[in-house]
């Protein structure tokens, strides 16, 4: 068994590299290195529509997009919307990089950064809008930092976005979206639209339950409800 496991981690190591290697080969994914993104030498940032999708459509991220399933979706369904998916683990994005690369879908990009520096990565009210989908809640207090809606990200996140600029939050911790609700409605932002169970509420809204990402069609297989905030920072 002990043997079985080193395999196994060779395995996935092996994968992981070739992943790596394969992303940088793929048009649609960018890398920059933490030095060219807190020197302001990356030269995507406040250009992400001239150079990279060559087109004046609004702007939407998924920030921890994981597999990328998400994004890669939401840009076959809104061809007029550019997409971009953020994640600081490459091997995952991968394949919805590949995915979009293979079926020639312009209109999404895949960011390797993490998300803290995201200020660097694109320029004052260059977002339209940026979906948070099934999180790391950070449960323990020491942890509160790394929660990617806290003050601090918020406050990020706000610079970066247009004036009426929309924040989706989708997860299956009941623990985030409580969180999450009352941080808003304590710091006077605008909850424009929650739901703490959208696949058994009516009305919740089609861009929410018509996609589901990898982990949330397992944790809906666990009869774990979704929830979904939607709200614009004041």
């Amino acid at each position: 068994m002990l043997n079985f496991g080193k395999n196994y981690e060779k395995l996935g190591s092996k994968n992981k590299l070739k992943r790596f290697k394969e992303n940088e080969t793929f048009g649609n994914v960018y890398q920059p290195s933490r030095e060219d993104l807190t020197s302001s030498n990356f030269d995507q940032r406040g250009q992400w529509q001239q150079n990279v999708f060559k087109n004046d459509h609004p702007i939407v991220l998924e920030l921890g997009c994981g597999k990328g399933e998400y994004s890669v979706e939401l840009a076959r369904r809104n061809p007029d919307r550019n997409f971009i998916g953020i994640d600081i683990k490459g091997a995952r994005f991968w394949r919805g990089a590949k995915t979009a690369v293979e079926e020639s879908i312009e209109n999404v990009a895949f960011l390797r950064i993490q998300i803290e520096l995201i200020e660097h990565a694109f320029a004052e009210n260059e977002v339209d809008e940026i979906w948070i989908t099934f999180p790391d809640p950070q449960i323990k207090y020491k942890r509160t930092k790394h929660r990617m809606t806290n003050t601090h990200f918020l406050k990020a996140y706000k610079k970066i976005l247009k004036p009426d600029g929309i924040v989706h939050l989708k997860t299956d911790s009941e623990f985030m979206h409580g969180y999450t609700l009352g941080l808003l409605h304590g710091e006077g932002h605008e909850v424009i639209y929650a739901n703490h169970d959208v696949y058994k509420n009516e009305g919740s809204p089609n861009e929410v339950t018509a996609i589901q990402t990898f982990y949330e069609s397992q944790y809906l297989e666990q009869n774990k409800p979704i929830t979904y905030i939607r709200f614009k920072i004041k």
